[in-house]
């Protein structure tokens, strides 16, 4: 683990009060409206900067969308594998809740992982090389598909992984149609420029529980509330095969899924290469490297 630390423009974790933070670093980098820079326009890039998140239609095919959700089910079923620690299942059942290092064990999921249509709009909107620092693919199988509960992914990463500042970028790739029915993601558009700083101590091995069902870093509901009026929510939905770019600061969660169908996603965090782990900010540890990639490894260009 690195001995230098960066100042801590982002405490969480360390004090008895929440409080909300305002973001002191630039959500997209100037370099982004460039022409030539990426395959975004102005306009989207304004709207990544002003909302968080861009959700784009039609990003893979349906043919590409069928291969990678049964690659899922291969996955899922893969006895080996479940018994391995990057498989969570959910809290008190067998049920697979997520699969971690998904490019690790699928070259099929390496592949996307690596697609210049993912890739290359994080490497616009960061303006420099990116590296991955988390994949995985998530189940929300129908009648038994649980709730995520609200949170910033930055705020674990930055408390647990040691990641210095929210200059990562994550891109959700739909499996499924996502529906207003089936958990569809919830996002609070534009609190990617507010940091909620939470409370309670990390405990040692916290991410044994908390993949399960997070407890610690979880915002507080007046937090919460004060977000959700200021930004309103909204979930981006669409069929398989759209893609939801999210700044790894915004406020998101997704409910229960109550239905018979499936919400499959893909999930993959495009870290800016400039921006890689240090020592954990409120954790004795770091997570394991399944869950936060420490070494930056940068993804080639196409």
């Amino acid at each position: 683990m690195p001995t230098t630390r960066t100042f801590d423009r982002y405490p969480t974790r360390v004090a008895n009060e929440p409080r909300i933070i305002d973001r002191t670093d630039p959500v997209v980098a100037a370099s982004a409206r460039e022409p030539g820079a990426g395959p975004l326009t102005t306009e989207q890039v304004d709207a990544f900067e002003r909302d968080g998140l861009l959700f784009l239609e039609d990003v893979f095919t349906k043919d590409e969308t069928d291969r990678y959700l049964a690659e899922l089910h291969r996955l899922s079923a893969d006895d080996e594998l479940r018994a391995q620690e990057r498989v969570i299942t959910e809290r008190g059942t067998d049920e697979v809740r997520s699969i971690f290092e998904i490019h690790r064990v699928s070259d099929l999921f390496a592949r996307m992982a690596r697609d210049a249509r993912l890739a290359d709009v994080t490497r616009q909107l960061h303006g420099e090389d990116v590296y991955l620092h988390q994949t995985r693919v998530n189940f929300k199988p129908g009648f038994r598909g649980k709730e995520f509960y609200w949170h910033s992914d930055f705020e674990t990463w930055h408390s647990e992984d040691g990641m210095p500042t929210p200059r990562a970028i994550s891109a959700s790739i739909a499996l499924t149609d996502n529906t207003e029915h089936n958990g569809p993601l919830m996002v609070m558009p534009g609190s990617h420029t507010r940091f909620v700083s939470c409370v309670g101590e990390t405990p040692d091995d916290n991410y044994r529980s908390s993949l399960q069902a997070q407890e610690v870093g979880t915002p507080d509901e007046d937090s919460l509330s004060q977000l959700a009026a200021e930004f309103g929510i909204v979930a981006p939905k669409g069929l398989a095969g759209s893609v939801v770019f999210f700044d790894s600061n915004i406020m998101h969660g997704s409910n229960g899924n109550i239905t018979p169908f499936a919400r499959s996603n893909a999930f993959f965090v495009y870290n800016a290469a400039s921006n890689a782990l240090e020592g954990p900010f409120a954790a004795s540890a770091p997570r394991p490297s399944h869950i936060a990639h420490r070494e930056v490894e940068v993804l080639p260009r196409s």
